[in-house]
């Protein structure tokens, strides 16, 4: 721009070549340096201080708006909307957190806008508001006849332990009509519960921002027609806006509509470079220079330089999202390192939602140049099938080397993903539900107290004197074990799972979820520990079946009882308490349901809904008769990962189960299975691997755990591989009667695979009856789950997701069969193959398995060698927690 100043003084002087070439030069300056600079002015921008009567400066710097008559929202005149500032202390906040307008009534929003699409910004800070109780603020949001929100809780949806929620939306206004947000308090007659908002932005947008004109629709992936148009009559919510490879990119860094980018870590799966060009300025010639600040096209990630090619490498990132919607993902691309610039020098394919949505990716082709930004959009509907009950959906986007040999490389550097509204305008994923037995205000409590307080308050010294003379009595008459029986004792009678006690209001649970029983009650339902009662045993103790009496449940029914052994078990109060935390605190329909607790006189009773079909083990091993078929293998195997992938996302924190086997998946009488055993569970951080003292069972043990020390959901993922592998095969985890090679199976299969010879070695009885693209799916996800690293390996979702892919291929492969010969026998004569290259970290995929493993006993830790054959002798003995042939048995649970 400078060079061509005085060329521009005595342009007049110029020839007209050269007036217009100064002309050229010049639009060029400022289409590419002013790029750094905010490229779009928004009509409409409106940044409401909600509950606030005057104007603050937010953290950003920029000025929020008081909340006075000119938006003040429409209510009922009876009941008026408060302005409250946050009770509690903590961090300090600035706008528009400050304040919040809260009611227990529905109000009303009314902002006169343009014509025209807008972002509209809901900023939220769950704390405690003055006549408020925190937690009980469930609402729904509507934006006119849009649902944005329905029985909202901000607290339950914060993220990574922030103390803001924002919810963005793309809303178009039609001419002449107001924007209107509504919030409507869930109406019960149970409790009291208010709506509250701290902030509202309201920013206009261009109008082919996201919407579709009709000459650039987005591809609609695996649909027909395969595009898709979003109109305005639909909204959209951000559910993802990803800065790949890069930093957090501020709203003042946007490109003047004032949206936050987020790094990609959490997302992403692993691998792969990260190239940086921070001297980049952005040549917008294939797209508007709003769509994105030019921090997005700096940094991206790539596979990098590779020699061999390798086709089961993707870069990969998994996005949970909602069920039952249709969503837009623009991706972004920028060509950066000056290293591609000619077509088909980088050319890859790109799967969405493990659906082919790119064949022929080629950001050069795109775009003619490098250090050019372009996007690409896909929608793709995600199907609500009825049976996840946490209605959550882990979108893949996967990245991978195209098939044709030309490149072994891919490219992104942005990501966008939208939901968009239904056809019912709703935009609302699955409702949160409140607890109502737990949710009523501090006035009813107050109450509640008061008339406790003066009911039984005559009587209460009396009582508190019994109890104490008892629980001395019975403390000093019992000898038997010493401390831990002092400890089971005061546990008892403090009783976690009745009233109010030391834990949070999280997980005090009401009586009928977890009761405590007598041992009477006990020796009634199993006949005094009948042996014949017995139906498990294990390195608990002995597991009854038993019936409990009408008079204790009203229709009555059949329990498992697990007791535990205190000679043989190397469990105690702590697996003991675990388990019934856990439990009390989780329902799931694949997890195992805890009925109560019993530990009067020093016993350490669970008692268990009755799994009449038993073990997923006892129904694979020497098994001569009611084989399992193969699709009810694979709704078995769904079925446990559901499971698991509910402990691995409950609340903010996972829960690692640490002992996924095969006995430990229990059927019912549907054969529905159900992860059990959860006394060795640990409480995870997201994220991040927790250091603990190694636990487990041999033959399912995650070497990278093992050797580490250090536990994450990839443990339980490993663990599960092997199951997946003991289901293919009939084979147990571990088996020293076999040829040494062959003794662990994890490592014995990999070999196979990579060979090529792993359909060798399946159960005999589902030869012919598994159809050649299923098995490849089952076999490339049942490997993954093994492999040496927990980086490399997928997570609990992406496993789910697959074996029902796998279950899907199955049932159509059969459906077309049973066309072919109806009525007739189902067999498929291909010969089942399937081959796996390095991963790409470099680790074997048949790599042996040797570890220095931690061993815990009562006279402290040593130190033990261990390898997958287990060729130590030392461990033929008894010193690994049991003998060595409980080791090898199906009803070893043997934990170290």
């Amino acid at each position: 721009m400078i060079s061509c100043s005085a060329p521009m003084r005595n342009l007049s002087m110029l020839t007209p070549m050269v007036s217009v070439f100064c002309l050229f030069i010049l639009l060029y300056h400022i289409t590419t340096v002013s790029s750094t600079n905010p490229r779009y002015i928004a009509v409409d921008n409106i940044k409401l201080n909600c509950g606030n009567d005057r104007n603050l400066i937010g953290s950003d710097g920029r000025k929020w708006a008081a909340d006075n008559f000119k938006f003040f929202p429409q209510e009922e005149d009876n009941l008026k909307s408060s302005i409250s500032e946050p009770t509690e202390g903590g961090t300090v906040m600035k706008a528009p957190y400050t304040t919040a307008r809260v009611s227990y009534s529905q109000f009303t929003y009314v902002f006169p806008v343009t014509l025209g699409p807008k972002f509209v910004r809901l900023f939220f800070h769950p704390a405690s508001y003055s006549h408020f109780e925190r937690s009980t603020d469930f609402f729904t949001v509507k934006a006119g006849a849009f649902t944005l929100l329905r029985n909202f809780n901000a607290s339950i949806n914060l993220v990574d332990y922030k103390t803001e929620l924002v919810k963005e939306f793309c809303i178009n206004v039609e001419e002449n009509q107001k924007l209107n947000l509504t919030f409507i308090p869930l109406s019960t007659s149970s409790g009291n519960f208010y709506a509250f908002i701290n902030g509202i932005e309201i920013i206009s947008m261009p109008e082919d921002l996201y919407y579709s004109p009709s000459e650039k629709l987005p591809v609609y992936v695996g649909q027909s027609p395969p595009q898709f148009y979003i109109n305005y009559i639909m909204a959209l919510e951000m559910v993802f806006r990803l800065n790949v490879g890069g930093g957090l990119i501020q709203p003042l860094e946007d490109t003047g509509l004032f949206r936050l980018w987020s790094p990609d870590p959490g997302y992403f799966m692993g691998g792969g470079v990260l190239p940086h060009n921070t001297s980049l300025i952005p040549i917008f010639s294939k797209i508007p220079n709003y769509t994105a600040p030019d921090e997005l096209y700096r940094s991206a990630r790539s596979m990098g330089p590779t020699k061999i090619k390798n086709l089961q490498w993707n870069l990969t990132w998994r996005l949970p999202v909602d069920l039952g919607f249709n969503y837009l993902l623009r991706l972004h691309f920028c060509e950066i390192g000056g290293e591609i610039s000619v077509i088909g020098e980088r050319r890859f394919i790109i799967y969405i939602d493990y659906q082919l949505a790119e064949p022929y990716a080629d950001v050069i082709s795109w775009t003619d140049y490098d250090n050019t930004p372009i996007y690409k959009d896909y929608v793709v509907m995600i199907q609500n099938k009825g049976v996840d009950v946490d209605k959550k959906h882990t979108l893949s986007i996967d990245l991978h080397p195209g098939t044709d040999g030309t490149s072994n490389d891919a490219i992104l550097n942005g990501v966008e993903v939208f939901k968009l509204s239904n056809k019912d305008r709703n935009l609302a994923g699955p409702e949160m539900v409140p607890f109502l037995p737990a949710l009523t205000t501090n006035e009813s409590k107050t109450k509640k107290t008061i008339i406790i307080a003066i009911v039984s308050g005559a009587g209460f010294i009396v009582v508190f004197t019994s109890v104490c003379c008892m629980v001395l009595w019975k403390l000093r008459k019992s000898k038997r074990y010493g401390s831990y029986h002092l400890l089971s004792k005061w546990w008892c009678w403090r009783d976690p799972y009745k009233g109010k006690s030391t834990r949070t209001k999280a997980s005090s649970l009401p009586e009928e979820r977890c009761r405590h029983f007598s041992l009477d009650e006990i020796k009634t339902a199993t006949n005094n520990f009948h042996n014949e009662l017995i139906i498990g045993r294990g390195g608990f103790g002995n597991v009854y079946k038993g019936v409990i009496d009408k008079g204790l449940i009203d229709d009555g029914m059949t329990v498992a009882i697990k007791r535990l052994n205190h000679e043989k078990s190397n469990q105690g109060v702590k697996e003991f308490k675990t388990e019934i935390e856990m439990l009390s605190q989780l329902r799931h329909v694949h997890l195992v349901s805890l009925i109560g607790y019993c530990n009067d006189e020093g016993e350490m009773i669970l008692i268990y809904d009755y799994m009449t079909n038993g073990t997923l083990s006892d129904h694979i091993y020497d098994n001569e008769e009611d084989h399992l078929t193969w699709k009810q293998r694979l709704e078995i195997c769904i079925g446990a990962a559901r499971g698991l992938h509910y402990l691995h996302t409950s609340d903010k924190n996972p829960i690692i189960h640490r002992d996924v086997k095969t006995t430990n998946i229990l059927l019912d009488e549907n054969w529905v299975s159900k992860v059990s055993d959860f006394g060795l569970s640990k409480m995870g951080l997201d994220q991040t691997a927790v250091s603990t003292a190694v636990k487990g069972t041999w033959g399912y043990l995650d070497p990278d755990y093992a050797r580490r020390q250090l536990v994450t959901e990839k443990s339980d993922v490993y663990s599960f591989g092997v199951v997946l592998f003991e289901v293919l095969c009939a084979r147990k985890a571990l088996n020293p009667k076999l040829e040494q090679e062959q003794w662990h199976l994890a490592n014995w299969a990999r070999k196979c695979i990579e060979k090529g010879t792993i359909n060798q070695i399946i159960d005999p009885y589902l030869k012919g009856k598994i159809a050649p693209e299923c098995f490849k799916v089952y076999v490339e996800v049942a490997e993954s789950c093994v492999r040496d690293q927990g980086i490399q390996r997928p997570t609990m979702n992406d496993v789910m997701e697959k074996l029902e892919f796998a279950l899907e291929l199955q049932k159509n492969a059969d459906a077309t069969q049973d066309k072919v010969n109806p009525n007739g026998e189902i067999t498929y004569q291909g010969v089942l193959s399937f081959h796996v290259a390095e991963p790409a970290t470099g680790a074997s995929p048949a790599r042996q398995i040797n570890f220095g493993h931690m061993l815990e006993s009562d006279s402290g830790i040593g130190q033990t060698t261990i390898n997958s054959g287990f060729t130590n002798p030392s461990l033929e003995s008894n010193s690994v927690s049991g003998t060595s042939r409980d080791l090898f048995t199906d009803n070893s649970v043997t934990k170290t």
